[in-house]
């Protein structure tokens, strides 16, 4: 059985006088930009060569055929068939989402606030129906006007990201002729319901312009708002708690922002600009009346604080200190009600909820006591509330919903996650312990195995990571790894460099010209946990999505010897061609991440000294399973066919690496609640395949 052979088309360029090949360019459409939206456009060879790779992967993993399906039914069994979120409050509404049995797609609904009968509900969106038809349906999000009349909804059809929006009379129950197209799928009404602001693409995928659509009017009066000239930066809108103030905000990827606000109530008035961008000085925006409140770095608050200042006069020469900063002490995000400022807080790799009184400055928090455990914050509809709604999880526990009163300081359990196959945390162990790195740093490390556990240095181990764009990985339950730690293996997260889980500077320090510090820390945990005994060395399988597919393919070069094998889901792997090319979607704003190897010679020297795909060397590799996404806007279907192909044509030894694209997907996979478990299927069967010593993994 030989793998598909993968023709070899050598392409030259020169960058800096430094020579590149690539002999697997020919996998990129030239037409990619149409194939994004409409998949039956991509060439015809290209196409075969994908179906090709699918049909040998099926072929390598046929032995766990058997094994994929229980997998599959174990994962199902784990989700409630019949569920429902609970409702947020809206004036007179109560509105919320729900999933009937056998549903691949939530239904969004709503009921009077004051009746609880289901037959009083009314569907606003029904996912399943529309789905129907289609190979692929996502909804990207959904906004009830104001007035709560009209509804909007923005679709993804292909995995493309590119979304169209609709909006529906809730009166008459029928959609507005409007269909506005290409658009990111953010959107915001205005106070009086007549005018919805939303994002649009450019045809690089980028989102350049906000859009004025008059509710009843032709799309081709739609108006700009607003358009960003830099292609570095994103935009995106949201509005402030209060609901006054529809917030434009144009960023890198974490350290610049530049707000301008439109205020509902004059929607046809120019957006205000809050303060203008400067080079690493991040803020956001929420307004209480006369006063805004921003949460920002300026003055070096790496960590950050939050400050306050006048509507009128938002100048940051205007600014005043209402929150201090704390080296180490990470605010992650801020809440505000009329009278209250709710934050979100991490320090020593745990999060914690910050509530401050606003007339008198009193503090209190809300903590758990657990090793490792995750908090969020779920922003609601109403500004003049005294309730706040979280949720918690950790690794053994699944997560629940609370509604938390900000004056009585009461606790109220609205929903736990159910299990229906059943779960007793009794039986599992999470451990937060801290490995060594290169340097002496500190990495935090969270572990979950079943009790009883032998640390004898035999058990398999899966190792996640990301380390990118100053993301965190939570310590939440996911109720999927159980499949693997149910038969004797251990799940360890690492949170290395490049995330937020030790404060900013974590992220700093694992970005640009330290980059390899998110591999160094990923191999370093990889060592503690064998020194530990958890696992030995060429017994764990190592795991990473997107930028963490990276980390895969740079940990894979770097030490193959400690992994017996690599899944890289939708892997950024051909780090140095796509950051030097400006038409793909994501890369001017990418260079604040990774550097500028277009116009800075030696950033393109240091990302060649580290790009996955770039230094591919002749040695024997793990097993490796890539997988992509057809219509990937974010890692282009073309890196993991790449780079399977390249590790295949230097691998020396005799494990095996296989490619599987999702011909109907994007960067997220399938799109149906259900449908996506079999890809978590696929891989975790491939993890339980190549760490199979004695035929206990079979079932």
């Amino acid at each position: 059985m030989f793998p598909p052979s993968t023709e070899r088309r050598e392409d030259v360029s020169f960058r800096f006088e430094q020579k590149f090949v690539d002999p697997y360019a020919w996998l990129r459409d030239p037409d990619w930009q149409l194939v994004m939206q409409n998949p039956e456009k991509l060439t015809a060879d290209i196409g075969a060569h994908l179906q090709a790779e699918n049909a040998y992967a099926e072929k390598i993993l046929a032995p766990i055929a058997d094994l994929r399906n229980v997998l599959f039914q174990e994962l199902q069994a784990r989700i409630e068939d019949e569920s429902s979120t609970v409702p947020l409050s809206d004036g007179k509404w109560a509105y919320y989402e729900r999933f009937i049995s056998g549903g691949q797609h939530p239904i969004f609904c709503r009921r009077p606030l004051k009746v609880g009968k289901r037959e009083k509900e009314q569907v606003l969106l029904d996912v399943n129906e529309q789905a129907k038809k289609e190979k692929f349906l996502s909804v990207g999000c959904t906004k009830h006007s104001p007035d709560h009349r009209l509804y909007a909804t923005a679709m993804d059809r292909n995995g493309s990201e590119f979304y169209q929006i609709t909006i529906k009379n809730l009166d008459t129950n029928e959609l507005l002729p409007a269909r506005l197209e290409n658009a990111q799928g953010d959107m915001e009404f205005s106070a009086d319901s007549q005018i919805l602001f939303y994002t649009v693409l450019d045809q690089n995928h980028r989102p350049t312009k906000v859009m004025r659509h008059s509710v009843g009017v032709d799309r081709n009066e739609n108006s700009v708002v607003y358009e960003e000239l830099d292609p570095s930066f994103f935009i995106h809108l949201d509005k402030t708690e209060s609901g006054r103030f529809i917030t434009i905000s144009s960023h890198d990827h974490a350290e610049t922002t530049e707000v301008r606000l439109i205020d509902t109530e004059k929607p046809t008035m120019q957006p205000r600009l809050i303060s203008a961008r400067k080079k690493g000085v991040y803020y956001d925006a929420h307004d209480s009346g006369d006063q805004l409140f921003i949460l920002t770095n300026i003055g070096g608050a790496v960590d950050f604080k939050v400050i306050k200042t006048s509507l009128l006069n938002s100048d940051p020469t205007n600014w005043t200190e209402f929150i201090n900063h704390k080296e180490g002490r990470l605010i992650r995000s801020i809440i505000l009600f009329k009278d209250y400022l709710v934050r979100l807080e991490r320090e020593h790799a745990l999060p914690k909820i910050v509530i401050r009184e606003l007339s008198t400055g009193k503090e209190y928090f809300i903590t758990f006591d657990e090793e490792a455990y995750d908090l969020a914050l779920q922003k609601g509809y109403e500004f003049e509330t005294k309730i706040l709604r979280f949720s918690y999880s950790s690794p053994t526990v699944p997560k629940q919903i609370y509604d938390y009163n900000l004056v009585t300081k009461e606790r109220l359990l609205r929903k736990e996650q159910v299990i229906p196959s059943g779960h007793n945390p009794e039986d599992y162990l999470c451990r937060r312990l801290f490995a060594t790195g290169h340097d002496g740093e500190k990495i935090p490390v969270t572990i979950l195995h079943k009790k009883g556990l032998s640390l004898n240095g035999n058990a398999p181990l899966l190792l996640y990571g990301y380390g990118s764009y100053g993301y965190s990985m939570p310590a939440h339950f996911s109720a999927n790894v159980y499949s693997l730690v149910d038969r004797g293996m251990v799940y360890a997260i690492a949170h290395v460099r490049g995330g937020t889980e030790n404060g900013f500077n974590w992220y700093l320090r694992g970005k640009l010209r330290q980059k390899k510090n998110t591999f160094f820390d990923f191999i370093a945990t990889a060592e503690f946990l064998i020194k530990k005994r958890y696992t030995k060395s060429g017994h764990i399988v190592a795991q990473g999505r997107s930028a963490g597919g990276m980390l895969m393919g740079a940990v894979a070069n770097l030490r193959p010897d400690l992994f017996r094998g690599i899944i890289a889901e939708v892997p950024f792997v051909d780090v140095v061609n796509t950051i030097s090319d400006e038409t793909l979607p994501l890369t001017p704003p990418e260079w604040d991440e990774w550097g500028d190897p277009i116009h800075k010679e030696d950033d393109l020297k240091f990302m060649a000294s580290y790009c996955p795909y770039s230094n591919i060397t002749n040695q024997p590799y793990p097993f490796v399973l890539a997988t992509g996404g057809l219509t990937d806007p974010r890692v282009t279907y073309w890196e993991p066919a790449k780079w399977v192909a390249k590790l295949r044509h230097h691998n020396t030894g005799k494990n095996e690496v296989i490619c599987w694209i999702n011909m109907d997907a994007g960067h997220g996979g399938a799109s149906g609640r259900f449908d996506r478990l079999k890809e978590t299927a696929l891989s975790y069967g491939f993890a339980l395949m190549i760490t199979n010593e004695d035929g206990k993994y079979k079932t």
